[in-house]
């Protein structure tokens, strides 16, 4: 590798994706081909070989197509996804992997056996400024903040990826919208992506951050206090842009290192209200309904996939503490409050669908709750 080869400014060429809509680009200075990567580290790649991935998510969103020898500016970082790729960031530059769309490179470690060989990349230098510093996702993270008051917080976990997870906190966006909250939602762990970010928007959440927005490319290996540094800075700027209520997603499955970490953490606990659980099957659900009750975690109602089938819904509810929803009631605006504020409710499927009734509507409640991040 040479940085003669590279200039700067093939940086600013680039395709830059989704994971580096915080980073001034004008700080670009040089390119690094000498140093061992570290997680959030900005690199220039050139793509060698497009095998699963074959596009790269924009800053806004876009699914930008890739060719062999695009170059692209990514994010070094760990990944976890039982349905795709298990990657760590490798111990030098040079070929690796494109492991998230949203723009993460990383050495593969293993797949699901659907998935295609991941698109091989080679760096070909980190980012670096003009006093020698490499360039990471972390120096753009959003500021720390001090807040003595915040809104209430409902956080949806899941059995594992593709759950649902994502259509039930967008739903829950949805339906407090529709109340007349003003409502914001943030994906507090998993890889860095815009599918996720987008969904938010699109059900009407006025204000969406995700754990990039933290400085995190991804939160696998990323250690706890990074996790809960970042989960405590995107509750604390929600609440500082004035939303009503708040909505989070915790990536992957309860079992998932992270996501298994924070249901023991006070911190973590004393910041969510009320809990929504995610599954594919019937098992999936009742097993997460006993894990979080175990773990002393409010959780309020069961939704996700298993919700489609009214076999898997009777077969949950039949053994379930608390009631089964399907995903678009969920979005209904009295049910949402009612989730919000811990409501009871009594379900029974019905076409298709686990329906529950309120004996009155939640009040619509938007001052905020006094306790602190």
């Amino acid at each position: 590798m040479s940085n003669e080869l590279q200039p700067v400014d093939r940086v600013h060429q680039a395709k830059h994706a989704f994971t580096t809509r915080r980073v001034d680009f004008r700080e670009v200075a040089s390119l690094l081909d000498t140093a061992t990567p570290r997680a959030g580290d900005l690199v220039l790649c050139e793509v060698q070989a497009v095998g699963q991935h074959k596009t790269l998510h924009s800053h806004d969103g876009r699914r930008m197509d890739l060719y062999g020898g695009d170059l692209i500016v990514v994010a070094f970082g760990n990944r976890y996804a039982p349905d795709q790729f298990e990657a760590e960031v490798p111990a030098e530059l040079g070929d690796c992997h494109l492991i998230a769309a949203g723009g993460i490179a990383g050495e593969m470690r293993s797949c699901h056996a659907r998935m295609a060989p991941p698109t091989r990349i080679r760096a070909r230098g980190l980012l670096q400024r003009a006093n020698g510093e490499v360039m990471n996702l972390a120096d753009y993270a959003l500021p720390r903040r001090v807040i003595s008051r915040r809104p209430p917080v409902i956080a949806v976990f899941g059995s594992s990826m593709n759950s649902g997870k994502t259509t039930v906190a967008a739903r829950l966006v949805h339906g407090l919208v529709r109340s007349g909250h003003r409502v914001g939602a943030a994906k507090v762990t998993g890889t860095g992506a815009a599918a996720d970010v987008f969904h938010f928007r699109d059900a009407g959440a006025a204000e969406v951050l995700d754990f990039t927005d933290a400085g995190l490319g991804t939160t696998y290996l990323a250690g706890l206090p990074a996790v809960l540094q970042g989960f405590q800075s995107l509750v604390a700027e929600l609440a500082l842009r004035a939303v009503d209520s708040i909505v989070l997603e915790i990536a992957d499955g309860v079992f998932q290192p992270e996501t298994e970490a924070l249901l023991s953490e006070p911190v973590f606990r004393r910041h969510v209200d009320r809990v929504v659980f995610a599954a594919q099957d019937s098992l999936g659900a009742v097993l997460g309904d006993r894990t979080l009750t175990v773990a002393g975690m409010p959780l309020v109602a069961l939704s996700g996939v298993f919700t489609q089938s009214v076999l898997a819904v009777r077969e949950a509810s039949a053994r379930a503490s608390v009631p089964v929803l399907h995903t678009d009631t969920l979005a209904e605006p009295g049910r949402a409050l009612s989730l919000l504020h811990g409501a009871g409710a009594v379900a029974g499927p019905a076409q298709g669908q686990a329906h529950a009734g309120l004996t009155s509507p939640a009040p619509v409640v938007s001052a905020m709750a006094a306790v602190g991040v």
